[in-house]
């Protein structure tokens, strides 16, 4: 029997010990590279582009000769305005790649002895980054699509009399949402958070490329991609697959998720139900790549990613954030 891909030594190229015994200077020395890479590693103004500029050595910064803005290594990415010093942004992300299932916000905020509000928006600046990847990229060949309901769970009453049909919409909290997702077969996958699946029809159309074939199960609401693509649909009443024909793929990352939610996470809060989705989409189209390979992709996508106008003075509930 072969030997799962997690298993192996080629998933373990990272060591969060070595990221730990890093110096300060060996850790903002590795981010530098990253961060300024389109100009080997140099630093330039982000505000302008400018290579000419002064060195404020004392105090790890720059002064643009061109536009006059003074900008620190941070400065302009979604780290802007840290308080944790880089080698401990650089052991949260390592800490945070390492989670096969995700990491809760919670064991982060043991693991690097911070408050848990402060892992807390750590972490979704991370799946902030991850999910920018994925902005107007579509989905092409044969893709499957599916939604899984997530929230708005009524808990039965103990006697069997006093239980309601919670498939009902009056017996139902109005919080429940739905995740959709189109995932290549042996490809991509793109999610989004919807109000139910007949709601989001008109945005999944955007997502997947003309010409593809499009899997999916019996439900009414897919009836109107019959006239955009050649469309196969599965009776999941009869069967899971009906020859080529079957949304597998989409249920298998379905499944990831859900051990994410009640595994890890325990409870997803309907505003950040995207957030958690886009995470566990990057890591499914990731999942055999070992863990330094997405340890310096998260790195990457979080050193060029702007200021996050949602997490930055997140706790301070600014107007402008």
């Amino acid at each position: 029997m072969a030997q799962h891909f997690l298993l192996s030594t080629g998933a373990r190229t990272l060591s969060l010990g070595k990221v730990l015994r890093l110096s300060d200077d060996e850790a903002y020395a590795r981010f530098k590279a990253i961060r300024f890479a389109d100009n080997g590693g140099e630093a330039f103004c982000p505000k302008c582009g400018s290579t000419d500029l002064y060195t404020l050595a004392r105090r790890k910064m720059w002064r643009c000769k061109g536009c006059g803005w003074q900008f620190s290594v941070t400065s302009g990415t979604i780290f802007a305005a840290r308080k944790l010093s880089i080698r401990d942004i650089l052991a949260a992300i390592a800490i945070f790649a390492n989670g096969a299932k995700g990491m809760s916000a919670l064991q982060l905020s043991r693991d690097l002895d911070v408050q848990y509000k402060t892992a807390f928006v750590m972490a979704h600046k991370l799946r902030e980054a991850m999910a920018a990847e994925d902005a107007g990229k579509q989905v092409s060949g044969d893709v499957e699509i599916d939604g899984m309901y997530v929230g708005g769970y009524v808990k039965p009453a103990n006697h069997k009399f006093d239980r309601k049909d919670r498939r009902l919409l009056e017996n139902q909290t109005g919080k429940r949402q739905s995740v959709i997702v189109a995932r290549e077969r042996n490809g991509k996958t793109i999610t989004f958070a919807a109000k139910s699946e007949a709601a989001a029809v008109p945005a999944l159309h955007g997502k997947i490329a003309p010409g593809s074939t499009v899997y999916a199960d019996e439900a009414s609401h897919w009836d109107a991609f019959h006239a955009s693509y050649d469309t196969k649909r599965v009776n999941h009443s009869v069967c899971y697959k009906d020859d080529d024909c079957s949304t597998n793929m989409a249920e298998s990352f379905f499944s990831r998720l859900r051990r994410a939610e009640i595994g890890t996470h325990h409870h997803i809060a309907g505003p950040y139900l995207a957030s958690y989705a886009a995470e566990m989409d990057w890591r499914e189209d990731r999942r055999r790549v070992s863990n330094g390979e997405q340890f310096a992709a998260i790195v990457t996508a979080a050193a060029r990613h702007p200021v996050s106008r949602q997490w930055k003075g997140y706790w301070q509930r600014r107007a402008d954030s």
